[in-house]
C-alpha cells in the first residue's frame, strides 16, 4: 500500500467556492432532475462559432435559457460590438417532423437530441447565411431578411452553398439537387431503380466511423462538383424494430457487420447541371501486397478535397485493413488518377501491428505544398510536403512526446500555422500553439493559451483570428476571440461563475478534483481523476467508477465535467475514472496494446484502478460499482466476467456484446475480420462467459438503437437467462444509442442509483 501511494502523483485543484465572486453558504440539493433541466448548469453553451468571410461578424448557435436543447442563430458585429439574433428557430420553423433519413444523419453527427438550428454556412460574399431548419432551407441576410429556399415534405439533406455562393445544393430522394440561389433546384444526378443506390451522401460507415458526413464537394470556381455514388445492395440488412411506447416501426437497415461486404463506392466529377460526368479512377495503382486484385472495390473513400485553384481533385483511399492510405491526384476533366503520397500504419516502438487513424489535420496550400498529419514517429505530428517534387520530400514540423490533435488554421501570407496539441508536460491539458513554417528550420512552437485549462479552437479561412474555447475543473466553458499572438480581443461567452450563473447556488458543495497515476502491468503510467465527498474521519465511502475504455476518447482531462459528476458526489459517492491503454492522445505505444485484443488489456488496466482504490483508507473496498456506456457497457460485462467479486455491482449501458455484430470500419480496424481472426473475436465476445457473472448487473439499452443494435443486448440477456443467472434491466422504447433528454436522463440515473442502493452500494450513515 505504501509503495502504491508513493508512486502516485496527486494534483489538487482549488475549490470553486474559494474563487473571487463565488457564492458561499449552504447549497441546495443537486438532483439529477436539476442537472438535466434548463437553463443548463454549465451556463450558455454556444455551438459552431464561425467568422464571416470578411472577418467582421461572428456567428454562433446559442441555446435558450428555457430550453437547453433548442438553438437559434446569433451574430456579433465586431464594429458595433452588438449581438443580434439572426434567426429565431421557433418563429421561423414549421415544426414539421424530420424524415427518418435526417434523424439518422443527426444520430451519426451526434446531434440527435438538439432542436432548432443545428448547422449553418456563410455565403462567400459574407452577406448571408444558409440555414437548414425543420427539413427546409433558408437564406438569412444580415439586414434581417430571411428568404425561404425550399418548402417540401421531404428533408433536404447535406445542404451547402457552392464556393462562390451562386448555387445551393442538397440531397433529396437519393439524388443530388442543384439550383441557383433563389431559383428552383433540379436533379444533377440520375434516378436509380434500386433504393440501395444513393448519390451525394456518405455511406453508413463513413458517417458513423470515418468522420465524413457529406458525399459531394464543390470546386473553388463552382464549375465542377465531385459526387459520391454508393450501392448498398450487397450490404447485409438488419431488421431494426424501433419499439416505441405506443407502437413499433420496423426498419430494414443496411448495416455492414464485421467481415461482411461494404457499400460499393464510386466517385464522379460533373458540371452543376450534371452534364460532362466522368468517373474517377479509384481502383488504379493498387499495390498487390496491400490490395486484393480480385476485390478491387474493397477500399474506403476517406477524404476528398479540391486543389485551391481547382486544377485537381485529391482523394484519400484507405485499404480495407486500414493499414495503408493512398492520396490520389485526380484530373477532373478525365477522372484519371495517380498516387502522390502513401501513408503506412506506424510500426514504431516494436509494435507488431497498428492501424491508420483518420484525420482532418491536413491542408493543401496555394503553392501546391501539403501540410500533413502522421503518427509515423509514434505520436501524431505535422509534416510539410513540397509540391514541386510531387509530394515526395517532406519536413517534420512538430516533434516530441505529445500529440497534435487539430490543425486549426494556416496564414499562408505570413507562413504561420496554428494547431492544438496535448501538453508535453501534462497530457491532461490541450493548448493552442503557433509555428512559423516558411523557413528551412521551423521556429520553436509558441504556446498561445493559458496553462491550467484545456482548450479547443477554430480559425477563419485566412488564419487571422482565433476562436478559442477553454475550461477547467473550476471553470465551465468560456469562449473568446484572440489575435495571432493569442491575446484575447473580446469574450464570446465569458460564462463567469458569478452570483447570476445557474451553477452559483451549488458552489458551496462543489468538490475539488484530484489527479494521479498508477502503473499498468508493463509500467505505463495510467492517469486517473477522483472527486470525493467531504470526508469524515473513520468513514469509508462507495465508489462510482465510470469508464469507457475503448479507443478514441480521453476521459481523464482537466476540462469542466459538468454538474452530473457533482450530483453523484453530493449523494455520498466517490467519483473515479481512469484512462487505460488503448485510449487516445498518448501516442501509438499507448493505443497499440488493444490490437487484436479487445476485452483484455483495458480490462486489466481498469482492474488496476479498482485494486488501487481498495488500498485507500477512505474507500469501502466492498462498494466499488462500475458504470459505462457503449464500449463502456461492453467493458462492464468483460470486467464482471474476468474478476467476479472484485466489483460490488456493474451497469452496462448499450453494450456491444459480440463484435461480429458491430460495423466493419470500426471493428476491423482493431480486430481484423472474423474470418481471419476467429480466435480474437471469440476471446473478445462477452457472450461465452456471461454465465460467469455473479455480481449484481443492470443492463440498459435503447430499443431503437441503430448503432449498437438491440440484438447485442438480447444476445447477452438470452445467454444469462439460459444459464439461470440473475440480472436486472431497463429498456427505453423509441430511444436510439442516445438515451437522453430532460426527463429521460434523470430517469436513467435515478434507476442506476436505486439499483446500487438495492444492492447495498450506499454511503456511510
Amino acid at each position: 500500500m505504501r509503495a502504491l501511494l508513493a508512486s502516485t502523483c496527486l494534483f489538487l485543484a482549488a475549490p470553486l467556492a474559494a474563487q473571487e465572486g463565488a457564492v458561499t453558504g449552504a447549497a441546495p440539493e443537486l438532483t439529477f432532475e436539476r442537472v438535466f433541466a434548463s437553463p443548463s448548469l454549465d451556463g450558455p453553451t454556444p455551438r459552431q462559432a464561425k467568422l464571416s468571410p470578411d472577418g467582421r461578424y461572428l456567428t454562433l448557435l446559442r441555446n435558450r435559457e428555457d430550453d437547453r436543447e433548442r438553438y437559434d442563430l446569433w451574430a456579433y458585429d465586431r464594429e458595433s460590438r452588438q449581438w443580434s439574433m439572426l434567426v429565431d428557430s421557433e418563429k421561423l420553423g414549421s415544426g414539421r417532423a424530420l424524415s427518418e433519413e435526417e434523424k439518422m444523419q443527426r444520430e451519426r453527427a451526434r446531434v440527435g437530441s438538439l432542436k432548432g438550428i443545428i448547422t449553418y454556412q456563410w455565403a462567400s460574399d459574407g452577406k448571408g447565411v444558409l440555414v437548414p431548419l425543420d427539413g427546409d432551407l433558408y437564406l438569412a441576410r444580415l439586414g434581417g431578411e430571411v428568404v425561404r429556399l425550399t418548402d417540401t415534405e421531404e428533408s433536404e439533406l447535406n445542404p451547402a452553398l457552392s464556393e462562390t455562393g451562386e448555387y445551393v445544393s442538397f440531397v433529396r430522394d437519393r439524388r443530388l439537387w442543384v439550383g441557383e440561389v433563389g431559383a428552383e433546384a433540379s436533379p444533377a444526378t440520375p434516378s436509380e431503380a434500386s433504393e440501395a443506390v444513393r448519390w451525394g451522401e456518405a455511406e453508413f460507415v463513413a458517417q458513423e466511423e470515418m468522420g465524413r458526413l457529406t458525399g459531394y464537394w464543390w470546386s473553388p470556381d463552382d464549375r465542377r462538383i465531385a459526387v459520391e455514388r454508393f450501392d448498398e445492395s450487397e450490404v447485409g440488412v438488419v431488421t431494426r424494430a424501433a419499439i416505441g411506447a405506443t407502437g413499433t416501426r420496423v426498419f430494414d437497415q443496411r448495416y455492414p457487420v464485421a467481415g461482411s461486404p461494404n457499400a460499393k463506392v464510386e466517385l464522379f466529377v460533373m458540371d452543376p447541371d450534371g452534364q460532362n460526368r466522368v468517373e474517377v479512377d479509384l481502383r488504379g495503382n493498387q499495390s498487390p501486397e496491400h490490395y486484393d486484385a480480385e476485390n478491387a472495390d474493397d477500399f474506403y473513400l476517406a477524404r476528398v478535397d479540391w486543389a485551391p485553384d481547382g486544377s485537381a481533385l485529391y482523394v484519400q483511399r484507405q485499404n480495407r485493413q486500414q493499414t495503408r492510405m493512398d492520396v490520389l491526384r485526380v484530373d477532373p476533366a478525365t477522372g484519371a488518377s495517380k498516387i502522390v503520397l502513401q501513408e503506412e500504419a506506424s510500426q514504431s516502438h516494436g509494435g507488431e501491428g497498428y492501424w491508420i487513424n483518420l484525420s482532418d489535420n491536413y491542408r493543401i496550400l496555394d503553392n501546391g505544398d501539403l501540410l500533413w498529419w502522421s503518427e509515423r514517429d509514434g505520436y501524431g505530428h505535422l509534416y510539410r510536403y513540397r509540391g514541386d517534387e510531387g509530394w515526395r520530400s517532406y519536413q517534420q514540423l512538430t516533434s516530441g512526446n505529445f500529440v497534435v490533435t487539430d490543425l486549426i488554421g494556416v496564414n499562408e501570407g505570413e507562413g504561420r500555422l496554428f494547431y492544438l496539441a496535448t501538453s508535453e508536460e501534462d497530457p491532461l491539458e490541450q493548448h493552442v500553439y503557433s509555428l512559423d513554417f516558411e523557413t528551412d528550420m521551423p521556429s520553436a512552437p509558441r504556446r498561445l493559451t493559458e496553462q491550467g485549462f484545456t482548450h479547443s479552437a477554430t480559425m477563419d479561412a485566412k488564419g487571422q483570428t482565433l476562436l478559442i474555447s477553454r475550461s477547467s475543473d473550476n471553470s465551465p466553458p468560456q469562449s473568446y476571440i484572440a489575435d495571432q499572438q493569442g491575446t484575447r480581443l473580446a469574450w464570446v461567452e465569458e460564462n463567469a461563475l458569478d452570483a447570476d450563473h445557474p451553477y452559483a447556488p451549488y458552489l458551496a458543495s462543489h468538490r475539488p478534483v484530484e489527479y494521479g497515476t498508477i502503473a499498468a502491468e508493463d509500467g505505463t503510467p495510467l492517469y486517473w481523476e477522483m472527486v470525493t465527498p467531504e470526508l469524515e474521519p473513520d468513514k469509508r465511502y462507495p465508489v462510482y467508477f465510470y469508464h469507457y475504455g475503448g479507443p478514441g476518447p480521453q476521459t481523464v482531462n482537466r476540462g469542466w465535467d459538468g454538474a452530473l459528476r457533482q450530483a453523484i458526489v453530493d449523494k455520498g459517492y466517490i467519483w473515479f475514472a481512469l484512462d487505460n491503454r488503448g485510449s487516445a492522445n498518448r501516442g501509438v505505444a499507448f493505443e497499440q496494446p488493444i490490437y487484436r485484443a479487445m476485452g483484455t488489456v483495458e480490462v486489466r488496466d481498469q482492474k488496476a484502478g479498482a485494486e488501487y482504490l481498495k488500498t485507500l483508507p477512505f474507500v469501502d473496498p466492498d462498494k466499488i460499482a462500475i458504470d459505462g456506456w457503449s464500449y463502456g457497457g461492453y467493458m462492464t460485462l468483460k470486467q464482471l466476467e474476468a474478476d467476479p467479486g472484485l466489483y460490488a455491482a456493474g451497469i452496462s449501458g448499450a453494450p456491444v456484446t459480440n463484435w461480429q455484430l458491430y460495423d466493419t470500419h470500426y471493428t476491423e480496424r482493431y480486430m481484423g475480420t472474423p474470418q481471419a481472426d476467429t480466435a480474437a473475436y471469440e476471446a473478445a465476445s462477452a457472450i461465452p462467459n456471461a454465465a460467469n457473472i455473479s455480481d449484481p448487473l443492470l443492463i440498459i439499452h435503447g430499443m431503437a438503437d441503430d448503432n449498437v443494435v438491440f440484438e447485442n443486448a438480447t444476445a447477452v440477456i438470452a445467454a444469462m437467462q439460459e444459464a439461470n443467472v440473475p440480472f436486472e434491466m431497463m429498456l427505453y422504447p423509441g430511444y436510439t444509442h442516445r438515451v437522453s433528454g430532460e426527463n429521460i436522463s434523470p430517469h436513467r440515473y435515478n434507476t442506476v442509483f436505486r439499483f446500487l442502493e438495492s444492492h447495498g452500494v450506499t454511503p456511510p450513515e
